[in-house]
């Protein structure tokens, strides 16, 4: 059997959660033996590790703000509709030399509905192909709340379109149901992976950095500012202000507000970009600051690292704030909603972590990305088994 050939499309618009989950899926299939075209549509990001697979960078998009209400280009320009049927074409055409076995889109259905100007050309460009490709909805364990409505028109295109939907999450911890409510109607398309985490980060490393920490970081750095801002002034004030703390500034973040940053961190802190030994990083440090982003949780479980979690909360986002919160009910991290956050309260959940005893065995099903590669090469298996004794 020929190595099966893989098209992943992801689009990141904000944040590079997006972006990075959909990379650690592509790398493990790659390594499986799959080849993989991993279709970007967000800003390229530096230093980027794809593996073996291949990385195609689409003219990049990006939300202007939180809100998501306007998409612009590199430059800033507003997307108009001849940009859109420009990019459109770029990606069918990439679909249509590719000839893949499966399309993998990570987040829609289930979201992505800024981009149904290329995605539902795509989506039937894949049914009208013979034979068609095992069709894949690769999604994290919380979805944003949408209208019954928008659930509806999910679940349609799911029928109509998907093989496969893997969600990439424990169901001990959240289930899909719990943010996406018609998820039992799914049947036995809906599969749960566990989640996608990285593998465990040595906690020796010749340059030390994180060992005895307290590291702060924010991802890509999007929307991090007011965590660092309030690091910044929270380390006086807290019982670890006499240790080393380390804040890991994301690469969204621009120039001059990064050399602010810097300018105001005091003796002892260290303010840095973000570093792709994030996770040893994770591993050595006294106390993890951050938001609850999907893949940073992810990293500090893996890490068993001490942990406070400030979920980002901005225009009626809810994900973080689910998972921190289940997280923070089974006494693995301290939460301080957004609303809440200043100085004083971080501090003060701060030195809560720091009383915490040492983080053991969590429970929490990690092995989304073993589980993910199985679950699709099983189905292209039976695919191709179908298609030869037809």
């Amino acid at each position: 059997m020929t190595a099966p050939r893989l098209f992943l499309y992801v689009q990141h618009l904000l944040g590079i959660g997006h972006l990075m989950r959909a990379v650690r899926l592509a790398r493990a299939l790659a390594a499986a033996g799959a080849e993989v075209d991993l279709v970007s549509g967000g800003e390229p990001q530096p230093g980027l590790d794809v593996g073996g697979a291949r990385l195609v960078q689409l003219p990049p998009v990006h939300s202007r703000d939180e809100s998501f209400a306007e998409l612009v280009d590199s430059s800033g320009r507003p997307v108009d509709e001849a940009w859109r049927a420009a990019r459109r074409e770029r990606l069918l055409g990439l679909f249509r030399a590719r000839r893949a076995d499966g399309l993998i889109f990570e987040m829609f259905p289930f979201g992505r509905r800024q981009m149904h100007f290329e995605l539902l050309s795509l989506v039937d460009m894949a049914l009208a192909e013979t034979p068609r490709p095992l069709m894949v909805a690769s999604v994290r364990d919380i979805v944003q709340r949408r209208a019954p409505e928008r659930d509806e028109e999910t679940l349609g295109l799911l029928a109509r379109a998907f093989d496969l939907v893997l969600v990439h999450g424990d169901p001990a911890l959240v289930r899909l149901e719990e943010s996406f409510p018609p998820a039992g109607r799914l049947g036995s398309k809906l599969r749960y992976t566990g989640f996608l985490a990285g593998p465990q980060a040595p906690r020796v490393s010749a340059s030390g950095a994180g060992t005895g920490e307290v590291v702060v970081s924010a991802g890509g750095g999007a929307v991090g500012q007011a965590l660092f801002a309030a690091a910044l002034s929270a380390r006086p004030l807290s019982r670890l202000a006499q240790s080393p703390w380390r804040l890991l500034v994301g690469h969204q973040v621009p120039e001059p507000a990064y050399a602010a940053l810097r300018s105001q961190a005091a003796t002892g802190m260290t303010v840095e970009r973000a570093r792709p030994d994030f996770g040893e990083i994770l591993a050595r440090c006294r106390i993890s600051v951050s938001q609850a982003g999907y893949n940073t949780v992810m990293d500090v479980l893996t890490a068993h690292a001490r942990a406070v979690l400030i979920p980002f909360a901005g225009h009626g986002e809810s994900e973080q704030s689910l998972r921190a919160s289940r997280l923070a009910a089974r006494g693995r991290v301290q939460l301080v909603p957004e609303a809440e956050l200043s100085p004083a309260r971080l501090a003060a959940a701060i030195d809560a972590a720091d009383a915490m005893p040492t983080p053991g065995d969590h429970g929490i099903d990690l092995a989304g990305i073993e589980t993910s590669v199985r679950l699709i090469a099983a189905r292209l298996g039976a695919r191709c088994r179908a298609t030869e004794s037809a």
